[in-house]
């Protein structure tokens, strides 16, 4: 009665009111009387008014932006993946963004759509915008600089790095001399170009290099800490040389620069004995989520903001103001982390783009029309990669490094990425490159960042060590030592999967698992990967204590997820490999599925297999796409696990659908071997009793305790029978007719361990 109570006064109050407002618009146009207002015309004109109104708002500033920010971010995120998919860091498909979206490519065949949405008069608003992004960068490098490694492996180091820089700095000036006349802008003088090229060839992207690290496996090694220490060394250096160079170029003579340079050392030691001191005192008293409240968080982005003020007026640019800032944040690892995150996502993912497209629509890669343009552009990256490649192997030889560990350090620090974009448009700006220069300089940065990949793969290939002879483990045997690798993305699910293996091992004493956690490297930073690798395995190392089971654990930064879980099994000597299956973005939605259909399209396998024509379009499901690439690179046995809260195995379910399941019946012997279960066998087709080793394999299993187990041969089963049992094994094949049919297995089976095993050819 309330119900209807209710619904007839909001009808009441709706209709009064409505009336109330349409009498006033009636009175209200006796007040149009004396007044000129224009009169609509025929009913066409209606429409004509609405499509010039809306390309009116189409071109507004507001709405012109968003559409270049969302352009932008779409781009920047395929380029992105796309590099990302080929073993190259996602920097370099932004960079390729930009120069596509630039005059070079989206300019010169899509004219009117480069016109239409970057207009000359929105660039500014962009870059501006831009540079906002790339001041959080900046703080987020400057906060990722542990200065304590600086303090503990000071001394090799700083050798390596300080040759790194003077070596290509010096080999820069050299270039500058010879091609000054010909590419130096009028009006600039020759210390400034010199020492812009110098700057250029000296540098070394340090967010860059720290991840191709941790996605290398190098950060706990003795080699990466060198890598790392080196890299900070020489981004600090890099940039007070930079704050330098910018003092000098500004003042017009070095002696008019030393007034600019002594102002920017009293700022820099007013923000390490004045500002850092403070900012560490609030560090120590408010280093948790609960306690950084947004106070607190206004304070730290306010001292940001006023370095990057202070460095701007003083002449040695914003960027190196909120690099300090970040440098001088508080060195507690927790308070640090927590920042991270929260600048990290919008300045990586919204506004850096912007950056890198800003950059492409100042890079006219066509400028490049001659010959010998390009061989200008040979000649500046064979400096570039002699400076600082052979000068950082060098120096890195002779403090004591081997030819293969020195080489590697090489190649890491030959690496420039974003840092040396962020130079040369800091030198565009102040006028000291040309436009052909500045070309040349981004092709540079391309090559030297992507030739990073390939050359330590090449040095790891000629330097390879000796292996050990790493044979697949046997196929599955009752009361042989059992190794199970178990690889998880969520802590919780790596807890229940070495639940789920203890079942296959765990009367067995020399059995053990390894759990191995690969990590997305757009989630990492270098500061917080020592935590973030302590709280995954946090679970899994505490269930394993209460399983009393022997565990190894495996950490890595990943850029590709499933072929590093497939190395790893097929390295290792593992006989079975366990994995959960994670809920998808790309399920339940039509949109999701469409987007799901796009991006398995653009896996580099898929592609390959398309075009040779070993593969339909839609020929795999949302479960087969996600996992068909480890049943087909494995080359031990694969479970995928469907988590239906599992906690124990006492009702087993064994489910064989066709002549290929009987391998089945090994990990059910298992099992029961280990738990004591009761197994009941869903055999329809009764293939099981038609097969002499299958029922040897059945009467060894009734000997165990043969009233434990139940063979059904009725075609079906009912929901409550299936129910009532703990897990379920099946095969690949016989799950994929379960999601095919979406019977009563797909909707009421317990939890599933879906099996492939590695004689089996699945998924065909």
């Amino acid at each position: 009665m309330k119900h209807y109570k209710n619904l007839l006064f909001y009808i009441v109050v709706i209709s009064v009111f409505s009336f109330l407002i349409f009498w006033i618009f009636e009175a209200g146009r006796g007040l149009e009387i004396n007044r000129k207002i224009a009169i609509g015309g025929i009913v066409g004109d209606h429409w004509v008014d609405f499509i010039k109104s809306l390309v009116f708002n189409l071109k507004h500033p507001l709405a012109l932006l968003l559409a270049q920010i969302v352009t932008i971010i779409v781009v920047a995120r395929f380029f992105g993946f796309l590099f990302k998919s080929i073993g190259q860091p996602t920097v370099i498909g932004e960079i390729i963004a930009g120069i596509v979206l630039g005059p070079t490519v989206a300019g010169y065949f899509f004219p009117g759509f480069s016109e239409n949405l970057f207009p000359a008069n929105s660039i500014d608003n962009l870059q501006l915008l831009s540079q906002v992004g790339l001041i959080l960068f900046m703080f987020i490098v400057g906060m990722e600089l542990d200065l304590k490694i600086l303090k503990n492996k000071a001394n090799d180091a700083l050798v390596i790095s300080g040759t790194s820089i003077i070596f290509p700095f010096t080999l820069g000036i050299g270039l500058a001399y010879f091609i000054y006349e010909s590419f130096a802008p009028s009006g600039i003088k020759f210390s400034s170009f010199s020492l812009f090229i110098g700057i250029a060839m000296s540098i070394t992207a340090f967010p860059v290099l720290a991840r191709i690290v941790q996605e290398r496996g190098m950060h706990r090694t003795r080699l990466g800490a060198v890598v790392i220490t080196c890299a900070a060394a020489d981004d600090i250096t890099a940039w007070f040389l930079l704050a330098i160079v910018i003092a000098i170029v500004k003042a017009g003579s070095f002696v008019s620069a030393l007034y600019i340079i002594a102002l920017s050392l009293l700022y820099v030691l007013i923000m390490l004995k004045v500002v850092r001191p403070f900012l560490q005192r609030i560090g120590e008293l408010h280093a948790s989520r609960e306690n950084l409240t947004k106070q607190i968080v206004a304070i730290f982005f306010l001292i940001l903001i006023l370095s990057s003020f202070a460095t701007e007026v003083i002449g040695i640019h914003a960027l190196f103001g909120a690099f300090i800032a970040g440098v001088i944040m508080p060195d507690n690892v927790k308070f640090r982390n927590i920042f991270i995150e929260k600048v990290e996502d919008i300045a990586l993912v919204l506004l850096l783009p912007l950056f890198f497209v800003s950059t492409g629509l100042r890079t006219e890669i066509g400028l490049l029309n001659e010959w010998y343009l390009w061989q200008i552009t040979g000649l500046i990256i064979m400096v570039a990669i002699i400076g600082k490649f052979f000068g950082s192997t060098l120096s890195a030889k002779f403090v004591g490094h081997n030819w293969k560990e020195s080489l590697i350090i090489g190649a890491l620090m030959n690496t420039r990425g974003l840092m040396q974009l962020v130079v040369l448009n800091i030198g565009f700006d102040l006028g000291v490159l040309t436009a052909e220069m500045f070309a040349m300089m981004v092709i540079m940065a391309l090559v030297t960042t992507f030739m990073t990949g390939p050359a330590l793969s090449i040095i790891n290939r000629i330097f390879k060590d000796k292996e050990s002879d790493k044979t697949v483990a046997e196929p599955i045997l009752i009361g042989q030592v059992m190794r199970v690798l178990v690889s998880f993305g969520n802590p919780e699910t790596g807890r229940v999967l070495l639940r789920l293996a203890s079942n296959f091992m765990r009367k067995q004493e020399m059995s053990e698992a390894t759990a191995v956690h690969f990590s997305p490297s757009t989630e990492m930073n270098h500061y917080n990967i020592v935590q973030y690798e302590k709280e995954s395995f946090g679970p899994v190392t505490n269930e394993a204590h209460l399983l009393n089971q022997k565990i190894n654990t495996i950490f890595k930064v990943s850029n590709d997820f499933y072929n590093d879980i497939i190395e790893e099994a097929n390295n290792g000597k593992y006989n079975l490999l366990l994995i959960g299956i994670g809920q998808s973005i790309y399920e339940g939605s039509f949109l999701g599925r469409t987007l799901g259909y796009l991006n398995a399209l653009l896996r580099r396998d898929r592609i390959i297999k398309k075009v040779t024509g070993k593969e339909r379009l839609f020929e795999y499901s949302a479960f087969e796409e996600r996992n068909r690439y480890l049943f087909e690179g494995s080359e031990i046995p694969v479970g995928v696990f469907v988590n239906k809260k599992f906690a124990k195995c006492e009702q087993l379910l064994l489910s064989i659908h066709s002549k290929s399941d009987i391998f089945l019946i090994d990990y059910a012997l298992l099992i029961f071997e280990n738990t004591v279960c009761n197994i009941t066998i869903y055999d329809p087709l009764k293939i099981i009793l038609s097969r002499q080793q299958q029922i040897q394999s059945l009467q060894r299993l009734f000997r165990l305790n043969g009233g434990k187990v139940n063979i059904v041969t009725a075609n079906g089963m009912k929901k409550e029978q299936m129910q009532k049992h703990d897990l379920l094994l099946v095969s690949a094949l016989g799950w994929k007719e379960m999601l095919d049919a979406k019977d009563v297995w797909y909707e009421y089976a317990p939890s599933t361990l879906i099996l492939k095993d590695r004689s089996i050819s699945t998924l065909n």
